[in-house]
């Protein structure tokens, strides 16, 4: 028997795809027009929105604080790549949170700007208010994530 060892791209590659897969698992596979969710590769369907957004009440039990409201901007967003999440204000006053990992290779998304989230290494672009891809090569919205905003203070769930 011989031993092999796997190229880190490869298992880094195979880590994206699972939480990918997971996260969409978890998000549910439905959709309003009764489709079958997923994108089928066109990049058409949006995730499933991150429950709860805008104004939730109450102390979230077990989440880990983000940032406060104010530290994001409306029609904007700021990335928290060591926490591998965007959270996003298309309007002000909605908070919105995806997954920061590219859904084209991997990468981590690096900025918000001018209504997108961009991703640095091939261009994809996402819209800020639903994670929708708006500019390839990526073909799947970025997932989104679940937060809550308990009076200044938003919360990773």
């Amino acid at each position: 028997m011989t031993s092999r060892t796997t190229p880190r791209r490869s298992v880094l590659l195979a880590a994206a795809a699972l939480t990918t897969a997971t996260a969409a698992t978890t998000a549910g596979c439905g959709s309003d027009d009764g489709g079958g969710g997923g994108d089928g590769g066109t990049g058409t369907s949006a995730p499933a929105t991150a429950e709860p957004t805008g104004t939730a009440t109450g102390t979230p039990a077990g989440g880990t604080p983000l940032a406060s409201t104010s530290e994001i901007p409306v029609g904007g967003g700021t990335v928290f790549a060591d926490r591998k999440v965007v959270v996003t204000q298309p309007v002000k006053g909605e908070f919105k949170a995806f997954s920061a990992i590219c859904t084209h290779q991997g990468c981590t998304v690096n900025k918000v700007a001018d209504g997108t989230i961009d991703c640095p290494c091939h261009g994809s672009k996402y819209d800020i208010a639903d994670g929708a891809v708006k500019t390839g090569p990526a073909s799947r919205p970025l997932p989104a994530e679940r937060i809550t905003v308990s009076g200044e203070t938003i919360t990773l769930a």
